[in-house]
């Protein structure tokens, strides 16, 4: 790594930008560099690392979508990398687009998904990537909290000059995802085993974690929708589903995704549509920005079944 063993400022301070992507610029020789991959990695490190001294966090991608397959990184994002002395990344196949760039890095790279039980990417509908696991794993507040604890483990290793306060910054949002979980657990009790449709294949660890079954999972690829024959298979699928006794599925899409083809099935099953959040982007930096959109994912499911 290059300049990890430099000694750190005494009087650094943490800064961090989740809400925009890492910017090139002069590089300072006793700052720790710390590049998170995407907007989940970067709000669970800026919790870890709040208040470390000579200390910098920033983004690489802030886009909404959780789809990065077709991610290209740009020049920026290519200086960025070469900048980093740490790159945190979810892992689990989601920056495969990485691949080339971390070939030639000399940063530290800690991984949130190792060691981790991966569920099977999931089939669905319109969809042409061959992944073998699911990346989305922060969409569970259990996976949430084993990328909270890599993240500080690995920091600690790297520099251990603020491991106390890195342990001290875990400990805090782990209590604070523990308490919200536990609530989102109890809302949404009352419709355990309910189905439910997807316009994307992100959300099954949010299902699995919360008892819901995905009956469809629907993904279109960026700028095409799904055909009228494919639309039409998955009408027929849903209301056979109904018939013997499923009942109404609400369908959801992403937030900022096109809700085109979801209406068009809802209007044919008599159902409605209804956005979830999968956390690519926003404002802020810590776990409450998490803990905000996983509550609002939360209510919009008890809407969808109240």
């Amino acid at each position: 790594m290059k300049k990890l063993l430099a000694p750190l400022c005494a009087f650094g301070l943490l800064l961090s930008a989740c809400g925009q992507p890492a910017a090139s610029q002069p590089q300072d020789e006793n700052t720790l560099h710390i590049v998170a991959t995407t907007y989940p990695v970067c709000l669970f490190t800026t919790a870890v690392t709040e208040g470390a001294e000579g200390v910098e966090v920033s983004l690489l991608v802030n886009q909404q979508t959780s789809c990065l397959h077709d991610y290209t990184l740009t020049v920026a994002d290519m200086k960025a990398i070469e900048g980093a002395d740490v790159i945190v990344m979810n892992g689990a196949g989601l920056e495969d687009f990485m691949d080339d760039a971390l070939s030639t890095s000399s940063a530290q790279v800690i991984d949130c998904s190792e060691g981790m039980d991966l569920l099977p990417a999931q089939g669905h509908e319109g969809h042409d990537h061959d992944a073998e696991y699911d990346p989305h794993i922060w969409m569970d507040a259990t996976y949430a909290s084993l990328m909270l604890s890599q993240i500080s483990q690995s920091l600690t290793e790297l520099d251990s000059a603020n491991g106390d306060l890195y342990a001290q910054n875990e400990s805090a949002a782990q209590t604070a995802l523990t308490e919200a979980d536990l609530s989102w657990r109890e809302a949404l009790a009352p419709y355990k085993g309910r189905s439910i449709v997807t316009f994307h294949d992100g959300f099954q660890y949010f299902a699995n974690a919360m008892g819901l079954t995905i009956f469809k999972a629907i993904e279109e690829e960026e700028g095409s929708t799904a055909s009228a024959q494919e639309l039409a298979e998955i009408v027929d699928a849903i209301k056979l589903a109904q018939k013997y006794g499923l009942g109404t599925m609400p369908i959801f899409t992403e937030v900022n995704g096109s809700t085109a083809s979801a209406d068009t099935i809802a209007r044919e099953v008599g159902c409605q549509v209804y956005q979830l959040d999968m956390i690519m982007s926003g404002k802020g930096t810590g776990i409450q920005p998490y803990l905000d959109a996983m509550q609002k994912n939360i209510d919009t499911i008890v809407e969808a079944f109240g």
